[in-house]
């Protein structure tokens, strides 16, 4: 591994349908000003050749670096992002405190693994190729991360595996890794989670690709008693080719202290002015965005959005990063606005009301959500017996990482002045708005078959809620316990009154 300083860095790139890498280009490094890149000569006279990046078109001049990012946009995107930068200072520096903004950039990029996002990779020499990548186990990788995160020093073995985890974006621990059936983004789970991420992950690319959002396939692994997610890569190709991927970030070319200037509407505008079918991405966007207010993923900031490239056009790539987030009550926002005067609140009504932001009707857009929340509803026990969640976690999952109350405040599925729009179709006793909620059905349907109903049939085949179950064990002598299996069982006797303690109330009446 390389401590060098040195001042120059080579970029080699994988042409379309080629297996091996060539040289492009230099990056030069001019101290303060950070490293700017000039494409080679043989690059530029070779038939075939492509422009890196939409920022970095094909030609003889110095790029500079774009904003704080100390090199042009489409070559940070292929360096190492926070956990790969922990990891090298680590490694390399001795000192995983440091901050990396001291830290000469050209270090992270000869130190970083070579399997990395897209088709680019960083060498010291521009004739000869030497891949940083060696073959580890999955659980050599689960323990090197396990041993950062708490703060131990990485033996010899385990730092050598590590490396897999320096060329992929992110703040969490992950690794890039190989097997029989091609190439996979390994993500572990820490000490420090206060729920189950990787499930919860897992639930939001079941869910995705049921509503009809491309997502890439995925895959859960034990590795030392825990559960990995490992999500295919999305630019891999067949024998070793690999597709150029730019983020969302360099496609508006804004940096990581301007990002928040960018939104949704303006990511749709970029993408389809340079995209061969420009007349889906708008409405693909909408339902990405739609989908993140669903399961609370308020972590959809630029670099979670990217677009394959190709040298003139741009098209998304599936989406990725799909992360339910905690609340501790019904508020949340995005990170990334979805309106274009900065709307970011996390519900659907005010997705809804910026429809034409997207060029889309206020029907067309209730459509789409409609389709996302029932969807969401409609397939939850297939999607969560795919993420293999736990009995406790079906439970608690709905209506609070996924599909939270929050999110359907003031939210109707109809527009009242205007022509019916498609729904999935509501089971009888579940309402968009949480509305209509049948108590008495409930009662009846429990007590014939039950002295006690479990908390996951009261949400699943009926629709209650969180606050509903919370206001009914709350009354005094409930009899509510939890079973074996840690489920909340809840006698039907205490149901009798419904959440106010009237038969037959509804949320809507509170």
């Amino acid at each position: 591994m390389s401590t060098s300083t040195s001042d120059v860095v080579y970029v080699w790139a994988w042409p379309s349908g080629e297996t091996e890498p060539v040289p492009v280009g230099v990056l030069r490094s001019r101290g303060d000003d950070g490293l700017w890149f000039t494409y080679g000569r043989r690059w530029l006279e070779r038939a075939g050749s492509f422009a890196l990046g939409p920022d970095l078109p094909l030609g003889t001049r110095d790029f500079e670096p774009h904003g704080d990012l100390r090199m042009p946009g489409s070559i940070r995107d292929a360096a190492p992002d926070s956990w790969g930068q922990l990891l090298i200072t680590d490694r390399i520096v001795g000192d995983r405190n440091r901050d990396p903004n001291t830290i000469d950039p050209q270090v992270f990029l000869l130190n970083s693994g070579s399997n990395r996002l897209g088709a680019l990779d960083f060498q010291a020499s521009a004739d000869d190729y030497v891949s940083r990548d060696d073959d580890a186990a999955l659980a050599q990788l689960q323990e090197a991360a396990d041993l950062i995160i708490a703060g131990e020093v990485l033996p010899p073995q385990l730092a050598a595996a590590a490396l897999h985890g320096t060329s992929m974006g992110g703040a969490r621990p992950k690794a890039t890794i190989r097997t029989s059936d091609g190439e996979w983004l390994a993500k572990f789970s820490t000490s420090r989670d206060t729920y189950d991420v990787i499930h919860a992950e897992a639930m939001g690319i079941a869910l995705a690709r049921r509503v009809g959002i491309d997502v890439p396939e995925f895959k859960l692994v034990a590795s030392m008693g825990r559960d990995v997610l490992l999500a295919r890569r999305f630019d891999r190709g067949a024998g070793g080719t690999r597709r150029p991927v730019v983020s969302g970030l360099t496609i508006l070319a804004l940096d990581e202290s301007t990002w928040r200037d960018g939104g949704y509407p303006s990511l749709v505008d970029a993408i389809r002015l340079r995209s061969e079918r420009p007349g889906e991405i708008a409405e693909r966007i909408f339902q990405r965005v739609a989908f993140n207010i669903a399961i609370r993923n308020n972590d959809d900031h630029l670099r979670n959005h990217a677009a394959f490239w190709d040298g003139q056009h741009l098209e998304l790539t599936p989406a990725y990063d799909l992360s339910p987030a905690p609340t501790s009550g019904e508020t949340a926002g995005q990170a990334l606005a979805y309106g274009r005067e900065g709307q970011r609140n996390s519900s659907f009504r005010d997705v809804v009301a910026v429809a034409a932001d997207y060029g889309l009707s206020n029907r067309r857009a209730r459509e789409i959500v409609n389709h996302v929340i029932d969807t969401i509803a409609d397939t939850w026990n297939e999607a969560a017996d795919e993420a293999e969640l736990s009995r406790r976690d079906r439970s608690s999952f709905q209506g609070w990482l996924f599909l939270n109350p929050g999110t359907l405040d003031g939210y109707t599925p109809v527009d009242p002045a205007g022509p019916p729009v498609k729904t999935s179709g509501n089971r009888p006793g579940r309402s968009l708005d949480r509305g209509r909620f049948d108590f008495r059905r409930f009662i009846d349907d429990a007590a014939g078959s039950s002295d006690e109903v479990s908390a996951i049939d009261a949400r699943e085949q009926y629709g209650l809620g969180f606050q509903d179950l919370a206001a009914i064990v709350g009354r005094g002598e409930s009899g509510a316990r939890l079973d074996d299996l840690g489920e909340l069982r809840i006698p039907t006797s205490a149901l009798a009154g419904g959440p106010t303690g009237a038969a037959g109330s509804t949320p809507a009446d509170r």
